[in-house]
């Protein structure tokens, strides 16, 4: 699938033509720089390497930078592969927003938002006890988790409280409601994954 790095810029509402009121999510996506072509010859697969967003010369391992100027650009924070371009690329080409169309579906990938360590009845939706007269301080509280003398532990995968949050999470068949490529933003139907400023793969 081919597809774009990007930022989460953050979240807006549009009108549709019927005078609906539809959420969306701005992300600025690209351009993206082509920093490594892979070949079936050499790699045994083909695909390309992306690069987005600037990074500092001073904050780039002697690896990193070599390898950007093998590609004549600069060293790049997020660094990607994506399979399935039509085309011929080469190192240094730049991709940008008007790779896509708009009506078209893409899936985004990102990481959310980091909760904490939270208890089950926000990480799992439990109910809790009932709130009643003589109730103690067990509102929120898990309720029995063991087993009998037999197997006499927790199985694995068990509902607990824990962190929350943090997590890949890929949200598929989001509708693209608006392409600018002055700006390389990208207007998508719903929401994405992560906070402001947040890093997102977008493929189609």
């Amino acid at each position: 699938m081919s597809g774009l790095i990007g930022k989460k810029i953050g979240m807006t509402s549009i009108f549709d033509e019927n005078g609906k009121n539809i959420p969306c999510t701005v992300i600025e996506a690209g351009p993206c720089i082509v920093t490594q072509v892979r070949t079936e010859e050499v790699d045994g697969y083909s695909a390309l390497q992306l690069g987005f967003d600037d990074k500092t010369e001073k904050s780039a391992t002697k690896a990193e930078a070599g390898h950007a100027k093998k590609a004549g650009t600069s060293v790049k924070r997020k660094v990607v592969e994506f399979q399935g371009f039509e085309g011929d690329y080469k190192l240094g080409d730049a991709i940008t927003v008007a790779h896509f169309i708009e009506g078209e579906f893409v899936d985004i990938a990102g990481t959310s938002k980091g909760k904490g360590f939270q208890g089950v009845v926000k990480r799992h939706g439990f109910g809790g006890s009932e709130m009643s007269h003589g109730q103690q301080s067990v509102g929120r509280a898990p309720g029995s988790v063991g087993a009998a003398s037999y197997p006499g532990r927790i199985f694995k995968g068990k509902k607990m409280a824990g962190r929350m949050g943090g997590e890949r999470v890929n949200v598929e068949n989001l509708r693209v409601y608006k392409v600018v490529p002055e700006k390389n933003l990208l207007v998508v139907k719903g929401c994405v994954p992560g906070h402001k400023n947040s890093y997102v793969i977008i493929q189609k």
